[in-house]
């Protein structure tokens, strides 16, 4: 291994990864973009389970009054670090840390360290933080007790208040844990910022996804023996794939083969690597998976994904729809995500659009397909048969 390469693992090595041990583990690339000139960047990641990888994304926006306010932190790798004090140089200090989510394990467990590499920021969390399987103080979760604060109801109770306005969802008990999030509105450039509420789907690999092909071309195959060929072509067929496996589980166009003829079929793979899950490979793909690819992304609209639609937000929809009102009554035309597309060219109307399924039940799963959702139904109907949640309580029209 050349030096080079060396100094590359090195600045993307995440020593605690076994905070949340999935794909990639120890090692997080970050890239990052400029998405409004001299005003807001994102900071991009992975993160996955057997290679079905996404982006997890953080926000920086530059304060008109100096320093930089940075929305649900991702790994401060060295690399990452390195970005951002490239312009923490040029605009100053990072003064405001946002945990825009109480349930979202891929955020909350960066912020601690992201915290420590910045002793001057202050920490804003979303209320009604908790842990599982303890509820405990936030100060043992790794955040710093002299500088971390929970959000008012008022924004212009906080420091930032001026700049920025923020809606907080009303916490959403669902039994054993409980769900809510912050959305961020930055009025100087019309900019909505959110965690996994809403999402957009691109029809190809995100930079931060093809950076590391692998993944991709491990689930563009269709058996265990065939060949990972480096295309564009492989590449867009393992994003496709990827998507329908996290939105949906199980799509109604997979099927998962018996496990006595996955181990047989691993036997002749051609990478039988530890890599490769030693050759295992247990999905087999119907004709006709791409159109519903195309349903599910239905031109990159904007889209509440299919869990939270099924299983979380239905729960308390009154709550959900008027944390939605509250959002579209601010002036956005461009809206960033936490994960997949962004940014995301949208106004208020599309996001009320994509709520729609919480108000009539003729739109309950936003025009998908209903085979598509038999896992999701499936889950929710044993965590409520089992009385894990509480029974889904959408408004029925």
């Amino acid at each position: 291994m050349n030096d080079s390469i060396q100094v590359q693992r090195q600045d993307r090595s995440w020593r605690y990864w076994f905070t949340l041990p999935i794909y990639p583990y120890d090692t997080r690339q970050t890239i990052r973009k400029e998405v409004l000139a001299d005003t807001i960047w994102t900071f991009e990641q992975v993160q996955g389970i057997f290679y079905v990888v996404v982006p997890i994304r953080m926000t920086v926006v530059r304060c008109s009054e100096g320093g930089l306010l940075v929305y649900a932190p991702v790994a401060p790798t060295v690399e990452c670090l390195k970005l951002l004090n490239e312009l923490v140089e040029k605009y100053g200090d990072i003064r405001y840390i946002i945990l825009s989510t109480i349930s979202g394990l891929e955020h909350k467990v960066f912020v601690g360290p992201f915290a420590r590499c910045f002793p001057k920021a202050h920490v804003w969390l979303t209320p009604d933080q908790w842990s599982f399987p303890i509820d405990l103080p936030l100060s043992w979760l790794g955040l710093p007790g002299d500088r971390t604060h929970i959000l008012p109801d008022d924004s212009s109770k906080t420091p930032f208040g001026n700049e920025f306005d923020y809606a907080i969802l009303e916490t959403i008990d669902l039994g054993p844990g409980q769900f809510a999030e912050v959305a961020f509105y930055h009025k100087r450039s019309r900019t909505l910022l959110v965690t996994d509420a809403i999402i957009s789907i691109p029809a190809t690999p995100p930079a931060i996804v093809a950076a590391d092909p692998y993944p991709l071309l491990f689930h563009a195959r269709d058996k265990s023996d065939d060949a990972s060929d480096n295309t564009i072509a492989q590449q867009i067929k393992g994003w496709q794939r990827i998507c329908l496996f996290a939105l949906y589980f199980r799509p109604s166009s997979l099927e998962i083969p018996k496990w006595s003829n996955v181990f047989r079929e691993s036997l002749t793979a051609l990478d039988r690597s530890r890599k490769s899950y030693f050759g295992l490979y247990p999905f087999r793909w119907r004709s006709g998976w791409e159109e519903s690819f195309d349903r599910l992304r239905q031109d990159g609209r904007l889209l509440v994904a299919p869990i939270l639609q099924r299983v979380i937000l239905n729960r308390n929809p009154k709550a959900t729809i008027e944390w939605i009102d509250r959002i579209c009554e601010w002036d956005f035309d461009r809206i960033i995500p936490c994960h997949l597309d962004a940014p995301i060219t949208a106004t208020p109307g599309d996001v009320r659009k994509a709520f729609e399924f919480l108000e009539d039940s003729a739109q309950l799963r936003s025009g998908l397909p209903a085979d598509d959702f038999q896992l999701i139904e499936q889950i929710d109907s044993g965590l409520t048969w089992w009385r894990i949640i509480y029974a889904d309580r959408s408004l029925k029209g």
